[in-house]
C-alpha cells in the first residue's frame, strides 16, 4: 500500500513538472525571430494567402490563448498540425520517437554491462594494474564528445575496418533482426559511453567501500573467496545505488542519443526535432520536447520504485 501511495505522489508531482516543461518550450519557441508561415509559403502565396494561413494555426491569437489552443490540441488533435508537413505532429512523432526508443534502449545495456563490467574489474583489484587501466580509460573517456566519439567509431569500424554499416537504421533491401544489430551498435555505443564510464566509476567506489567493511572482512577471514563475496554480499549491497545511477544517467543518455542520430544518420526524434527547429515548425518541437520530458520523468518514476523494491530501508 505505502508503495502505491509513493507511485501516486510521483505521479502527481509529474503533472507541474511537465506543465513548466510545456510554457517554457512554448515561450522560447514563440519568442525567437522568425516566421514559419512566411518561411514556407513568401514564394507562394499572396500576403493575404499568408495572413489567412496564420490564422488557421492560430498564430495571429494572443500568446496566452496560442497555448491554450497547443494544449488542447496535444489531447485531442494529435498534437496540433505540424507548419512545415501539414500533418498531425504525434503521426509524424511516434515512429521516430520508437526509432529512439530502440536506439535508448541499447544504449541502456550497453551502458549497464560494460558499466559494471568495468566498475567491478576495477573495485575487485583496488590499487592494482587492472583498476589503475580501468580507471586511465575512464578518465581519457570521460573527456571525449559523444559526437566526437561516433565519428572515430564511424572512421575505425566502417571506413576502414567495413564490419559495420556507415549510417541509417536499415539496409536497402533489409536483412531482418541482425541488420537492425549491425546498424545499431555503433551509436548505441556511441551514445551509452559518458554514461557507461560514469556507471563505471560509481560501481568501482562502492565495491571499495563495501569490501573495507566488517563484514566482508569476517567473511574473507573464515575463507569465502573474494568473487564469492562480490557475487553474494557486495553485488546485492551496491545493486540499488548502481540502479538510482543507471537511471539517473538514462536522461543523459537520451540527450546523447538525440545528438547521436545526427552522426548516424538515424531516423530518430532527434533527427525529426533538428529538421523541426529549422523550419520554425512550432508545433513539432513542442511536441517532441514534451515526449522527450514525459520519457525522462517516467524513467526517473520507475527507477525510484525499482530503487524502493531493491533497498526496504529506503521504502518511505
Amino acid at each position: 500500500m505505502g508503495t502505491l501511495k509513493h507511485v501516486g505522489w510521483r505521479l502527481v508531482n509529474i503533472l507541474p513538472v511537465l506543465l513548466i516543461v510545456s510554457v517554457l518550450t512554448f515561450l522560447i519557441g514563440r519568442l525567437t525571430p522568425g516566421d514559419p508561415i512566411q518561411g514556407q509559403y513568401a514564394r507562394t502565396f499572396s500576403p493575404e494567402q499568408i495572413e489567412a494561413i496564420r490564422d488557421s494555426y492560430g498564430l495571429n491569437l494572443p500568446l496566452w490563448q496560442q497555448y491554450i489552443r497547443w494544449i488542447t490540441d496535444l489531447f485531442t488533435s494529435g498534437g496540433g498540425m505540424s507548419i512545415v508537413q501539414d500533418a498531425p505532429v504525434f503521426d509524424i512523432l511516434w515512429p521516430n520517437f520508437l526509432n529512439t526508443i530502440v536506439l535508448t534502449v541499447a544504449g541502456v545495456l550497453i551502458c549497464a554491462v560494460v558499466g559494471i563490467t568495468i566498475g567491478t574489474i576495477a573495485g575487485a583489484n583496488h590499487r592494482r594494474f587492472a583498476d589503475r587501466f580501468s580507471m586511465l580509460f575512464v578518465q581519457v573517456g570521460s573527456n571525449l564528445s559523444v559526437y566526437w566519439f561516433g565519428l572515430i567509431l564511424i572512421w575505425v569500424f566502417a571506413l576502414q575496418l567495413k564490419w559495420l554499416p556507415v549510417s541509417g537504421m536499415q539496409s536497402r533491401n533489409g536483412g531482418g533482426f541482425g541488420d537492425l544489430v549491425a546498424h545499431l551498435l555503433l551509436p548505441a555505443i556511441s551514445a551509452a559511453l559518458i554514461s557507461m564510464l560514469v556507471l563505471a566509476r560509481f560501481t568501482r567506489i562502492g565495491i571499495v567501500q563495501e569490501s573495507q567493511s566488517d563484514y566482508y572482512k569476517t567473511f574473507k577471514s573464515q575463507g569465502a573467496g573474494r568473487w564469492s563475496l562480490l557475487g553474494k554480499h557486495v553485488g546485492r549491497n551496491i545493486l540499488p545505488p548502481v540502479v538510482n545511477i543507471i537511471g539517473l544517467e538514462i536522461g543523459t543518455l537520451i540527450t546523447g542519443v538525440l545528438f547521436v542520430e545526427s552522426v548516424f544518420n538515424w531516423p530518430g526524434i532527434g533527427t525529426q526535432l533538428l529538421n523541426a527547429v529549422n523550419g520554425k515548425d512550432y508545433p513539432l518541437i513542442q511536441g517532441g520536447v514534451v515526449l522527450i520530458a514525459l520519457c525522462y520523468l517516467v524513467v526517473n518514476l520507475v527507477t525510484d520504485v525499482a530503487v524502493d523494491a531493491l533497498n526496504p530501508r529506503l521504502k518511505r
